[in-house]
Parts: C-alpha cells; sequence; structure tokens
C-alpha cells in the first residue's frame, strides 16, 4: 500500500481538463476537423497511444488516449478535451496545460489547415448559449477533516476566487434560470442581462454540491473517485471556474486553491461561511466593478476582497517560507488583492477577466459600438485564440514569474513532468509502442497481456515496485 507524504512540503497532485472551442470554416466541417485533429495525433504514435478498449460508455475505443507527456486527448460530446498529466508543481501545471494548446498548433499547421480551423480557449458558444468546462483536479488525503465548517469555508472561497479567476465574457446565458440562463442571482432577480460579466460559467452553475458534471452543475463535484490509492487519497473534483488565457491568473488560481487544501489539512481554515454560495457566485460575476459585497451565513454583509484577503493571511501565517512557489503564489495573490481593492488596471496582463474588460472596453468606444453588438462577441472570442499570433489575451499576457517560465519549450509536448507517476505511464508507453501488442492504459494501471499490470496507486510514485526481479523489463 503506497504511503501519505509528509504536509510539510507543497505535496499535492494537480490536473486539468480543458475542452476546447473549435471554430471552422466552412462551419459543417468541425466534426470531421475534430476528428482529423485527433488521428493526426495518435497516427503512428506521434504523441501518444490510442485507446483499444471501451473506457466509459461515451468512449468507445478509438476516442481518444494516453500522451506520451502523460496527459491524454479525446473527443467529449464533439470537443476535443485535453488533460493535463498528474503535475507536482504549480509551474508544470502552467506548461502542460499550455502544451495542449501547442499540440492543437502543430496538428493545425501540419494539416495545412491554418485558413479554415481556430482553437479557441474558452466555456460559452455565443450562438447556442451551450457552455464546455475546463475542471481542476486536486489529490487530498482521506484523512483531511472535512467537517461541515470546513467544507463551507472552502466552499466560500471557491465562490469568492471567481474575483481573480473569472475569464470574462460579453453578455450572459440564454435560457431560462433552471437551464443555468439568466437570471442570474436569484430566481426573483429582475435586473437586466448583464453586458459583460466577470465569470463565463456562473449562469451555468445551480448548486453548491452535486454528483455529476452534465446537470445540476455544482461548484463542488462530489463523486468519490480517487484514480489513487482509496484508503489514502480523495480526488476533488472542479467544475465551476472558467478556462483561463493568462498564464499568472492560471497560476493564481491552482496555488490559491492548493493552499486552501493545505490549511483544510491542517485543519486551520478560516471560519466564514456564505448565506447562499451560487446566488452570490452568479451576482459577484454580473458586477464587473467595485464595490462587491457578499451576504454570510449570519446575514450580515462583507467586501468579499476583504474576506479573500482573510484566507490569504490565513496562508501567509502557516506557510511562508516552505518553498519558493508558495512565496510566489503569496505575493501575486497580494498584488492582485490590492488591485481588486483600489486600481483594476494594475491587473492588465494578470487576470483574463479584468484584461478582457479593459481591450474590450477600448474597442467597443473607438468603434462606436454597444456591448450587445455581435461584433463584440466576435472580439469575445479573439480573446481566448490559442494562436499566438491572433490572440488578444496572450498578447498582454505577464509572464514575469514563476507561471512564464519555459512555456514554450519542447519538453511539455514529449515528456511527463518531475515528481510524479506520469513518468512511469509514459515509460511503459514508449516501450508498449516499440513492441506492438494490445494494451489497456488507464490513470492508474497499465495493462498487457503477457506481463504483470504496472499499479499506479501512488501519484508520487517514479519508481517501479518490483517484486521480483525478473519482471524488470
Amino acid at each position: 500500500m503506497s504511503q501519505p507524504r509528509d504536509l510539510a512540503g507543497a505535496r499535492r497532485i494537480i490536473g486539468l481538463e480543458t475542452e476546447y472551442g473549435c471554430l471552422v470554416t466552412p462551419t459543417g466541417d468541425g466534426p470531421r476537423i475534430v476528428h482529423q485533429i485527433r488521428d493526426w495525433i495518435f497516427d503512428q504514435h506521434r504523441f501518444g497511444l490510442i485507446d483499444l478498449h471501451e473506457r466509459d460508455w461515451d468512449q468507445p475505443p478509438g476516442n481518444g488516449g494516453f500522451l506520451f507527456n502523460g496527459g491524454r486527448l479525446y473527443i467529449d460530446m464533439g470537443h476535443l478535451e485535453y488533460c493535463t498529466p498528474e503535475c507536482a508543481s504549480l509551474a508544470d501545471v502552467v506548461r502542460y496545460d499550455r502544451a495542449g494548446d501547442r499540440l492543437l498548433q502543430e496538428a493545425i499547421a501540419e494539416l495545412g489547415l491554418a485558413d479554415r480551423v481556430q482553437f479557441i480557449r474558452n466555456n460559452v458558444d455565443h450562438h447556442s448559449g451551450a457552455t464546455f468546462g475546463c475542471h481542476e483536479n486536486y489529490s487530498l488525503l482521506r484523512r483531511a477533516p472535512l467537517t461541515e465548517a470546513n467544507v463551507l469555508s472552502l466552499l466560500t472561497f471557491l465562490t469568492l476566487r471567481v474575483l481573480f479567476t473569472g475569464a470574462g465574457r460579453v453578455g450572459s446565458a440564454k435560457g431560462p434560470p433552471e437551464s443555468g440562463g439568466f437570471p442570474g442571482a436569484t430566481p426573483a432577480t429582475t435586473q437586466p442581462p448583464p453586458k459583460f460579466q466577470i465569470s463565463q460559467r456562473a449562469d451555468y452553475i445551480q448548486n453548491d454540491f452535486y454528483e455529476w458534471v452534465q446537470r445540476n452543475r455544482a461548484i463542488i463535484n462530489t463523486r468519490d473517485e480517487p484514480l489513487a490509492d482509496p484508503e489514502i487519497y480523495r480526488r476533488l473534483h472542479l467544475i465551476h471556474g472558467d478556462t483561463n488565457v493568462l498564464p499568472a491568473a492560471l497560476f493564481l488560481k491552482v496555488g490559491s486553491t492548493r493552499l486552501m487544501l493545505d490549511l483544510l489539512e491542517h485543519d486551520d481554515l478560516p471560519a466564514i461561511m456564505l448565506g447562499d454560495a451560487v446566488g452570490t457566485l452568479r451576482a459577484l460575476s454580473h458586477q464587473p466593478r467595485p464595490p462587491w459585497r457578499v451576504t454570510l451565513a449570519e446575514r450580515t454583509e462583507a467586501d468579499p476582497v476583504e474576506i479573500l484577503s482573510r484566507y490569504r493571511q490565513a496562508a501567509v501565517r502557516r506557510f511562508t517560507g516552505r518553498d519558493a512557489e508558495t512565496d510566489e503564489v503569496l505575493r501575486l495573490w497580494e498584488r492582485v488583492e490590492q488591485g481588486l481593492a483600489g486600481d483594476l488596471t494594475q491587473l492588465v496582463g494578470v487576470v483574463d477577466w479584468v484584461t478582457k474588460h479593459h481591450l474590450l472596453s477600448a474597442f467597443r468606444e473607438s468603434e462606436g459600438l454597444t456591448w450587445h453588438d455581435p461584433w463584440m462577441e466576435a472580439q469575445d472570442l479573439e480573446y481566448h485564440q490559442i494562436d499566438p499570433a491572433r490572440g488578444l489575451g496572450l498578447a498582454l499576457a505577464d509572464l514575469d514569474g514563476l507561471w512564464g517560465l519555459d512555456l514554450e519549450g519542447p519538453e511539455p509536448l514529449h515528456h511527463a513532468p518531475a515528481g510524479t507517476r506520469a513518468i512511469l505511464r509514459s515509460l511503459a508507453m514508449r516501450r508498449l509502442a516499440d513492441s506492438g501488442g494490445p494494451y489497456e492504459i488507464d490513470w492508474h494501471v497499465v495493462q498487457t497481456e503477457d506481463r504483470p499490470p504496472l499499479v499506479l496507486l501512488d501519484p508520487f510514485q517514479t519508481e517501479p515496485l518490483i517484486a521480483n526481479p525478473a519482471d524488470q523489463r
């Protein structure tokens, strides 16, 4: 059995799942193009091994596969979805998240599709009103004290962090409240739909906690699927967040959330509870200008920036000096906090929704447009382009930090990150690619017909555990 790791360091596995929007000319070619790009990625084991077995009812053989960089790519409800490998550092999360963009860009170029196909990192189809997700995954010790107070405090943080994690959007969701459309804050609201809001996903979130992800989307997904030793680990699965374009925003999102889970495992989260988390998430999203106010469980009002500061200060007291990444997160968090409380323009290039609002406001004024002009929705999408030559957001990205290191290097495209089991899975896959024969690959096991399975229940495992030396090969 694997053993729990020392909590003195920043020990936590993090991974992201990103569903890409795809713009194709002519529009009817979308499904064919998505399949063509997937096939190119796995053709002749170019970047990974295609699935030979059925993974789930909606993932038949050949629908996707695992990548040599430790991640995974497949088609989910018509979207190409890229999963990062298990990452033990925040910088690796940012690097391997960017690797998904680069992988798709390479496929587009090699297939000669650059003039017809564009992929975007967003969460909304402006035409249909549908949403697609960016899911976050964090390992959590099963022994963590999941008391009601701790869970509700974590819920408060995950709700309020939208002020620095939101990607911004023009307009609001279409449809009645029960389907996730406007009205937003409460069913009884009579406010008009917002012209611009902080979050792309907020209008589509209906519950604090829920087990499934397609209907009744929740801030915290409660299914218990650790993909690791179930006696030691849980996996916190979050589906309410936006897909970030700016590396600093992603670094702060996963870094601050990791710190809150560290506090949870130390039973040291601030005792703060919201009266209505879902209503608060939507209300904040619909107000892209301070001052912001939220209602707590005791029915008092509070400033959400000040509440987030209490969470940051709790992390400062316990974790300052622990490691370079922790200190970098805390410095960036304080910088963003000061910008939210003062001059929002200080956060251009750091926080996505602020950067997008800044760009689109200037464009709207220069062209004499209203926020409801279709051209504004088109410019909204341009912010999320993964092509650095076209992406409006990437052009302004602040890269002066750990989040900006080695984003374009070859390593994340071809090799697994250090410090996690993804190294072993990648090594086993390369040997399978050379030897041929049937195989079955999952996050925590690699199986063949003629060899003992490679079982990876410890997500930090980087060396094979071999009982019989004859099995070394």
